[in-house]
């Protein structure tokens, strides 16, 4: 059944070429799939520490944005101005090349790819919240301190319970986004599924097997994190 992408291919470029038609090689692909899986589940660790590093800072920052201290809010503009302002690649690449400059030693590849996944994230991650907490309706918070609690401890108890049920399917495709996006790191010669991909093509130079293993891949782990997603949505559903 994972052959039959690769078959319908083949059939294609034969149609299209009958000069020279194209053959898979199934030993490399069959051979290729327990290194990419390996791959596969380190590209799952990066995205799930940069995403639970990214929901903590974006919850902190979401918050920031809308506190009574100005200067907070300022901090918290420009931190989410600046990330999403930038690309994730030039971020990773200030991780690894030019933090060293700064600390005075070399950065380990995987905190350099974690380091700059997780900011990345936390500064979607705090717009989700910041919209989460605004769809929540002004009389929650007004009903909160006419009972006697401080801003801090409505926003706790009230406003963010009821706002997490609405950011569900927002924080499903920022995950998602990430897990695609994690394949930069590749680029600082971090093993996880896209490298590994390309060291297996410099070895046996099928490009067509492996990209398109890496590529189906990818679908896969996206196709499940989708189904989850709806699955919680679903059971936190909110009229």
């Amino acid at each position: 059944m994972f052959y039959a992408p690769f078959r319908f291919f083949t059939l294609i470029f034969r149609v299209f070429d009958k000069d020279k038609p194209m053959s898979i090689n199934y030993d490399i692909i069959a051979e290729s799939i327990p290194l990419l899986i390996a791959g596969a589940g380190i590209t799952i660790q990066i995205t799930a520490t940069a995403v639970f590093f990214g929901f903590l800072i974006g919850c902190l920052v979401g918050i920031a944005r809308l506190c009574n201290i100005k200067a907070l809010r300022m901090l918290a503009a420009v931190y989410v101005d600046f990330i999403r302002g930038t690309p994730l690649l030039v971020q990773i690449f200030i991780a690894y090349f030019a933090m060293p400059a700064i600390i005075g030693h070399r950065v380990d590849p995987f905190v350099a790819a974690i380091c700059a996944c997780s900011i990345n994230s936390g500064a979607y991650i705090a717009e989700i919240f910041r919209a989460g907490i605004q769809s929540i309706d002004k009389g929650q918070m007004e009903a909160g301190r006419s009972l006697g609690m401080s801003w801090s401890q409505t926003m706790r108890y009230v406003i963010l319970p009821q706002a997490f049920k609405r950011v569900i399917p927002p924080l499903g495709n920022e995950f998602i986004a990430m897990l695609k996006d994690s394949s930069l790191v590749s680029v600082i010669g971090f093993e996880e599924l896209t490298r590994r991909g390309q060291i297996i093509i410099a070895r046996t130079y099928a490009s067509l097997e492996i990209w398109t293993c890496v590529a189906f891949m990818y679908l896969i782990m996206v196709l499940i994190v989708s189904r989850f997603v709806a699955y919680m949505e679903r059971r936190y559903k909110t009229e």
